[in-house]
């Protein structure tokens, strides 16, 4: 399918970052559970993928599961799991037809062995892909990513592998689960709410937000090319001035 002519190819950001939301209400809006929010969420997932990897796309990020949606039913904390393995397995060739690397972030080791052993498996059978990089955030959060981080730098300054006045913004860069992979330029949350919900903290200082009402299982390739749309039609000034943006 053709991208929206609208869209200006040498204005696309290189990595987009997306928090999908509103699974669970779409579900409870059709008198459903909401694991059958979660499994229409899918189609949405598909179709942003591939419609990031025709536009030319570099980085894709969904956030797909928290830290703190450990929290919620076990039901549903299962049913998510088994509906990850299931997708993992069933798209691992399409990544591969596309040209797109899988990668993860979080903390990978909470998640059920299934669930690792697919994910392992599936980064490992598209590493040599180059179109475009999927990052799915599974039992992520930015708080937790950031204490990690500093536990690090701390053991390694206490080790005297570090000194503490050489600790600057690309040392945290490099002790972050983003490590090699750009800042995100544009964040898009569905669902109509308008909040971060402990996702890329550091890494969205100074991307470009985009809020939309649909819900996720309703989101598609058009709402995904409007957000680029809106992104393309915003001045990034990054503390500078209008003046000296446009010099």
């Amino acid at each position: 399918m053709a991208i929206d002519n609208r869209i200006d190819q040498k204005k696309l950001p290189k990595h987009v970052a997306v928090i999908m939301d509103g699974n669970g209400r779409w579900a409870k809006q059709r008198g459903k559970l909401r694991t059958f929010g979660h499994n229409k969420g899918v189609k949405a997932v598909r179709e942003t993928v591939e419609c990031a990897a025709e536009m030319g796309i570099e980085h894709l990020t969904l956030y797909a599961f928290s830290t703190e949606n450990w929290n919620r039913p076990q039901r549903e904390i299962n049913a998510l799991m088994t509906l990850l393995v299931k997708t993992i397995n069933k798209e691992t060739k399409t990544l591969n037809d596309n040209n797109i690397r899988l990668n993860a972030i979080g903390d990978l080791k909470s998640l059920p062995k299934s669930c690792l052993k697919e994910l392992n498996e599936a980064i490992e059978n598209t590493k040599g892909n180059t179109r475009m990089t999927l990052t799915l955030a599974l039992s992520y959060s930015s708080r937790w990513e950031l204490v990690e981080a500093v536990k690090t730098i701390a053991i390694n300054v206490k080790t005297g592998k570090l000194d503490v006045d050489s600790i600057d913004e690309s040392v945290v860069d490099d002790h972050l689960c983003t490590l090699g992979i750009p800042d995100p330029e544009l964040l898009i949350r569905t669902s109509g709410e308008q909040r971060i919900s402990n996702f890329l903290l550091w890494q969205i200082a100074y991307a470009e937000l985009y809020f939309t009402d649909k819900l996720w299982p309703d989101f598609d390739r058009h709402d995904f090319e409007a957000a680029i749309i809106d992104y393309q039609g915003r001045e990034r000034r990054f503390g500078k001035i209008s003046e000296q943006v446009s010099a």
